[in-house]
This record gives C-alpha cells, sequence and structure tokens, in this order.
C-alpha cells in the first residue's frame, strides 16, 4: 500500500488505523514503512480517507505473501478459506480431524501490533520437520513449507505478515516432547507465539491432553467453538 501525495492533506485520521503502526507523518504527508506494512488492506478498506489517498499497488511474489496471510478477505486457492485459511482446530468436535490418541497442534507466529517475518516462522517449521510431525494438509501454510526439512522459500523469508499459523497432528504420547520442542524454540524468535492444542474427550468425559499441557508447565484456557455445532457432526 501507497498514499498518494499528490492527495494526501496531512489530517492524520488514518495514523491509527494501521494495525502495524505503519503508517507515520512526515513534514506535511502521511508515509507509509513498506518493511512494516503487511498489506492488510485495513487501511484503505476502512475508508477513512477524506481524500481517497490511498493506494494498492499491484503485489507480485514474494511481497504479495504478505496480503495472503495478512488481509482476512483474500481467499487461499489451495482451500477456498479466507484470510490465514485455516481449518481451526478448534472445531474438532464437530469435524474430528484427530481421533482419539492424536492430538492438534496450531501455534501462530506473530500477532496484530507486532507481527512476524516468515523467517522467524521458519525456525519453528524446521524443528518440527526434524521431529518428524505431521503437517495439517488442509492450512494454506503447509504448501509452502518443505515438509522433509520444514524450509520456506528463501524468497519469502524476509517478508512480514500480521500472524501466519503452523498446524500439526501428533500422536498424544509424543506431545510432551513436542511442546518442549516449540517452548525451547520460540526463545529464539523475535516475535510472539499462542498455541491451540485439541484432542478428543475420553469416553468419561476428561480430557487426555490437560495432564500433558499441565507437566509441560504451560498455562492453558479450556475453550471451545460454540457456533459450529449447527449440523450433525462427523464424529460418533
Amino acid at each position: 500500500m501507497i498514499i498518494d501525495e499528490d492527495k494526501c492533506i496531512g489530517c492524520e485520521s488514518c495514523i491509527n488505523w494501521c494495525p502495524m503502526g505503519a503508517i507515520r507523518m512526515g513534514e506535511a504527508k502521511a508515509t507509509i514503512d513498506q518493511g512494516e506494512c503487511v498489506e492488510c488492506n485495513v487501511c484503505r478498506r476502512v475508508e477513512i480517507c477524506p481524500v481517497d489517498a490511498f493506494v494498492q499497488k499491484p503485489l507480485v511474489w514474494p511481497r504479495s505473501v504478505r496480503a495472503i496471510y495478512s488481509d482476512p478477505l483474500n481467499v487461499h486457492k489451495e482451500t477456498g478459506l479466507a484470510g490465514r485459511g485455516t481449518e481451526e482446530i478448534k472445531t474438532n468436535d464437530v469435524t474430528g480431524r484427530f481421533k482419539r490418541g492424536q492430538a492438534g497442534v496450531a501455534i501462530e507466529v506473530g500477532r496484530p501490533g507486532l507481527g512476524a517475518k516468515l523467517k522467524e516462522l521458519e525456525k519453528l517449521s524446521m524443528a518440527l520437520a526434524r521431529y518428524g510431525v505431521e503437517f495439517e494438509p488442509k492450512n494454506p501454510l503447509t504448501n509452502l513449507i518443505n515438509l522433509k526439512t520444514g524450509e520456506l522459500p528463501a524468497e519469502i523469508r524476509e517478508e512480514k505478515v500480521l500472524s501466519a499459523i503452523i498446524e500439526i497432528t501428533v500422536e498424544e504420547s509424543k506431545l510432551l516432547d513436542v511442546l518442549a520442542l516449540i517452548k525451547e524454540t520460540s526463545k529464539g524468535l523475535d516475535t510472539v507465539i499462542s498455541m491451540d492444542v485439541a484432542c478428543r474427550a475420553a469416553q468419561d468425559g476428561t480430557w487426555p491432553c490437560e495432564e500433558i499441557l499441565k507437566k509441560a508447565g504451560i498455562f492453558y484456557r479450556p475453550n471451545a467453538k460454540v457456533n459450529v455445532g449447527l449440523g450433525k457432526p462427523f464424529i460418533g
């Protein structure tokens, strides 16, 4: 995104709308820090500019990856889903993607206000690939990951996004080791991460992953999606 200097009147109406703080005032005009801009299109979409000075430049690879993972209206060709494009493991009670004895782990790298360069995400994907986890095929990010090495294409490593999500499936018996690996790797990241862990409830109604998270020393909040059960679950 750029600002048409001939149109900009320096009113500063747009400054607080950028989730990355990339819009700044020069001497009389607003400018966009192209390194910090993640092409989320918020500034243009909210129509806050009284003179319509925002201009969306044609995005080509590799910069286009910023919009793919930052603009919530973008639809991924791999999944047909918008935004970060994940199927969301929190819907597992309906979809049944993870069977009993398995756990799904989603690792969100970056958050609005901070963002993340994809090279930070690659540190996690490489560590997980070395361990031998299964990357979720329904997650569009998996399409960019070398499943053997965890590497991303070299040309996108310096691109910055609001956030991106790695999704994996692991056996419950290996979950403790995987959580320890994620915690250790995250210490070297120049951003923040958050995690979701999902598994099927046991027959007695208990949640097997709960004890594993406690052993890992990870604070968690038990959450559920309350808006996905409108149809018949795919699992028994």
